[in-house]
């Protein structure tokens, strides 16, 4: 058995597993969790890892199971080949993914960073630059702004914020 990969269609990737692992596939898709900003607060959701690709164990000879209805599946774009050759993925990569991303499940990746540069987008500081420093209770954020030369604390809604490059 040979771990190969599966190239999805666009946000589909879920899919595409559910319905493969429905046929008998054995399917393996990483996911991160990540914290994003969604209807004004943030919410921590799981993103595939590798996005529009999922791992499929398959028989390298035809005899086990067929590679045709991996087409035709609900989700599926294709199986990536280089050339006609099926591309083949190390086991051991795959046992790897699956040990690093135990880790990446649980801690979510936040949006803000203590000490990050943010700008304030509305409200009464609208347009000012802040230093991000934590989440202050319910869907709210503590920043620093200087005003007048003095440090200031502010805690406002993610959502009025926007992370400056």
């Amino acid at each position: 058995m040979h771990w190969y990969v599966i190239h999805t269609k666009p946000r589909q990737e879920q899919r595409a597993l559910d319905n493969l692992a429905q046929q008998g596939y054995v399917c393996y898709l990483p996911m991160f969790a990540s914290e994003k900003l969604r209807q004004g607060s943030l919410k921590v959701v799981l993103e595939p890892l590798f996005a529009r690709y999922l791992f499929i164990q398959l028989d390298s000879c035809h005899s086990s199971k067929s590679w045709t209805p991996i087409r035709s599946t609900l989700g599926v774009s294709r199986l990536v080949t280089f050339g006609a050759e099926p591309a083949k993925v190390d086991s051991h990569l795959i046992d790897a993914l699956r040990a690093d991303n135990r880790s990446q499940c649980e801690e979510p990746q936040r949006l803000f960073k203590a000490g990050d540069q943010v700008q304030i987008n509305d409200g009464a500081f609208a347009g000012l630059q802040a230093i991000y420093q934590m989440p202050s209770g319910e869907n709210r954020a503590m920043v620093l702004i200087e005003i007048l030369t003095k440090t200031v604390k502010l805690t406002l809604s993610p959502a009025s914020l926007r992370k400056v490059a």
